[in-house]
């Protein structure tokens, strides 16, 4: 399948090159998959640290003691989660606030308030 898809891509490869928005849509795909995969080894290496610090001779109340409630194990997850938000925001948080519908009922606002004031002095 990988391969039709490759072959196919290449026939076509010239037609989507001139087309922009194709460009900009492959590439906030790129982002989000990039992220996505980020997520993925964040959770994987994490849950790797955590359970290799819980000692197998732990049972009961001691393993409280002995791994779980240790800073430096949560260390790790704390800061690299920090950068992952980040990551987030980057990738899908910037049009969050001030999204694209924003900018354009901005834009109309003020061309309205522009025009209502240049028709207040004729």
């Amino acid at each position: 399948m990988g391969q039709f898809r490759k072959r196919m891509y290449e026939d076509y490869r010239q037609e989507f090159d001139t087309d922009e928005s194709y460009n900009l849509a492959y590439k906030k795909v790129k982002r989000i998959k990039g992220f996505y995969s980020h997520l993925t080894i964040y959770v994987i290496v994490n849950v790797i640290i955590i359970a290799t610090n819980l000692h197998r001779d732990a049972l009961g109340e001691d393993i409280l003691y002995s791994g779980l409630l240790n800073w430096k194990i949560y260390s790790t997850a704390l800061f690299w989660g920090i950068g992952l938000v980040s990551h987030w925001f980057s990738v899908f948080g910037r049009d969050l606030f001030f999204s694209h519908d924003w900018e354009q009922k901005k834009i109309q606002k003020y061309m309205e308030m522009e025009k209502e004031n240049t028709n207040k002095w004729e």
